[in-house]
């Protein structure tokens, strides 16, 4: 299925960017890419979304575990009804919690490495995370789920 190879590949770039930082960079490390723009810093992320719940490690696992298991269900149950951008957009965010989800599990910690030097340092999985949000936002505010068809500027 189609859903379940977004979140696959996913979560497997995701892991392989993770691990690769891991092997290669001591916590703490940085390499420039583009000096004072772009660098890969390896950090080990304790918390949520941007550090956020620091240490709260009941809440940044059963939480994900929760919203996977919502987002599993409806998309099973309504695969076959589902518009393309729902079809893409939730198992973008499934993907990117169910890497995150391994990494605190696992290692108690999530591997961040994308490093802006102006925005929280982040990883694959974030970015899929967003980009579904995104597109899950755009579906909202764009489609009309009644009529089967995109909103009308008087809606």
């Amino acid at each position: 299925m189609f859903i379940f190879l977004i979140t696959a590949v996913v979560i497997i770039i995701d892991q392989y960017t993770k691990n690769l930082i891991r092997s290669s960079f001591v916590e703490g490390d940085s390499l420039p890419i583009i000096q004072d723009f772009f660098h890969l810093t390896f950090i080990k992320n304790t918390g949520a979304a941007f550090s956020m719940l620091e240490g709260e490690y009941l809440l940044t696992i059963g939480i994900p575990i929760i919203l996977i298991v919502i987002g599993l269900v409806f998309l099973i149950k309504n695969y076959k009804n589902m518009h393309i951008t729902l079809k893409i957009s939730v198992p973008l965010i499934l993907g990117g919690g169910l890497g995150n989800l391994f990494d605190r599990i696992v290692y108690g910690y999530v591997v961040d490495m994308f490093d802006f030097r102006i925005f929280p340092i982040f990883n694959i999985a974030d970015i899929a995370i967003s980009v579904g949000c995104a597109l899950l936002c755009i579906f909202v505010i764009f489609y009309d789920e009644e009529k089967g068809t995109k909103k009308n500027a008087s809606d």
